[in-house]
Formats: structure tokens, sequence, C-alpha cells
């Protein structure tokens, strides 16, 4: 049984009250509602069930990525690892189910504890949680856009997202590929900002801010592979995106976070 079959025995376990299946009119994707404290709870341990064991034989740092104009302009009130389900909301987004998963290391392979991981990324209409990011012709209210997670021991984190999708940036047609914001920070600082894009979409190859990774294997480290859960019934998928750090922040010797998530860094960008 892989890994992956294995992690989802264990949500199966955790959150065995489900919802009934919601399906939206404009979509095929189904997608399914969980109780959200269990969930939650659930994420950490599960999240160390998608490990790859052997990784980090040869590091090649994660490159830095604009931060783009559309990190949110406000927060949600919910800052949760679970993008799906807005507070105790029963109504969840629109999209295909992600389980974004991945470990934030050292350039020495050394995990990185207690650095906050942040994501941003478009919902299925192609807005952002950002004033001047959505789509004229209406956005998906249930998406929380932007999610958070500390990570523990094992530098894990883990998220609860859609597969991200295309939005076209131009009147002319022009579009930026399918991609989700990240950042780490630790004690205040911004340690990286980045972006991961889904390996072998079609619009990689035209997208200019992929293409400003000019180094064939950097831009090989920001390519995920969006996989199919052989566990789910529901068509849920999973995807590994492993970040590695050229420099961290210092830490107390206490072991406690000071400072917690540093500011946006406001570039401009998409």
């Amino acid at each position: 049984m892989t890994a992956i079959c294995v992690a989802f025995l264990v949500f199966d376990a955790v959150l065995s009250v489900k919802a009934p299946l919601m399906q939206s009119p404009s979509s095929s994707v189904v997608t399914s509602l969980t109780p959200r404290r269990s969930f939650l709870q659930a994420g950490t341990a599960a999240a160390a069930f998608f490990t790859v064991p052997g990784l980090f034989a040869e590091q090649l740092l994660t490159p830095a990525m604009t931060e783009g104009p559309f990190y949110p302009d406000k927060l949600p009130l919910d800052t949760d690892n679970d993008l799906l389900i807005l507070n105790d909301g029963i109504t969840p987004a629109v999209g295909e189910i992600t389980h974004l998963t991945g470990k934030v290391v050292s350039s020495t392979g050394e995990p990185i504890r207690n650095a906050f991981v942040e994501i941003w990324q478009v919902d299925h209409t192609g807005s952002y949680l950002h004033k001047d990011g959505r789509n004229p012709k209406g956005n998906d209210a249930n998406f929380q856009g932007y999610g958070r997670f500390l990570t523990d021991s094992t530098g894990e984190y883990y998220f609860r997202t859609i597969k991200p999708v295309r939005y076209e940036i131009s009147s002319g047609g022009s579009y930026r590929a399918p991609h989700i914001h990240v950042a780490v920070s630790q004690n205040g600082h911004r340690l990286l900002t980045t972006q991961l894009l889904i390996n072998g979409d079609p619009d990689n190859d035209q997208d200019g801010v992929l293409k400003s990774v000019r180094d064939p294997k950097l831009r090989e480290t920001i390519l995920v592979d969006f996989k199919s859960l052989p566990a789910s019934k529901i068509g849920e998928l999973s995807a590994r995106f492993e970040i590695v750090l050229g420099s961290t922040a210092v830490e107390g010797d206490d072991g406690k976070i000071r400072g917690g998530i540093a500011r946006p860094q406001q570039r401009r960008g998409r």
C-alpha cells in the first residue's frame, strides 16, 4: 500500500462523518464537506504520510520569484490551512480538491521548524483576495484565497486547497499559467517568496514569470506534479512542493517564535 493511500485511510478514519457531496452547476468537479475542526487537527499528522524519503541528496535552492501585486490587501478572518471552507461554513469552494504538502529545509537538508508557510492563489473564476485582482464577472465567495501553516519539528507543512487555474492578465488574451504563490517567514523575516506551477501545463511555455527562472534545473524545482489520489472517490489530487532555503533567520535559544509572519513585499509582477 502506498504512502498516499495510507494517508487517506488516516483521513477517512479521522473524518468519518461526511456531509453530503456537493457539485457546482458550473463545474464537473465534485467537492466534499468535512468537519472543519477534525480536519485541522488531523492535518499535521497526516502530512507526515506524504513525506517522500531520500530527497535532498543533491540540494538545489528553491528560486525566489515575484510576490506579485495581489498578496491579500485585507487578510480574511479565517487564515488556517483549509482554503476550501470558510470558518464553520457548510458550502465549499469550487475546484479540484488538492492536498498540498511539503517540507521546508535548509541548503544542507536540515528541517526548518517554526517557519510560517503562506500560500495565496486565485479561485476558480480567476479572482484573488485583493480589490484589484477580482474577476469583474464575479468570484467564489466560499474560497478562502489565503492560508498559513506553522512547520513542525520535521519542517512539514500541509494545505487543503484547489488546483490552480489560469487567469487573463490583459484584454488581448494573455494568461498567467496556473500557479500558487508561496512565502516562508521565520521570526518576522521573509526568507523566501516564490511560486509553484503545474508540471506539464500548456500555459507554462508562454509564462513570462516562469521564464524569468532561466536555469532549467531550478525551473524544475518549482514545477509540481498534481497526481490523482487512488484512495479518493471524488477525484482529489495530491501535490508536493519541497522548499529549500539558502538562509534562515536566527531562532532564540528557547526555540520560541519572535516576530511571526513578515510583511508582504508588495513587488510588482503577477
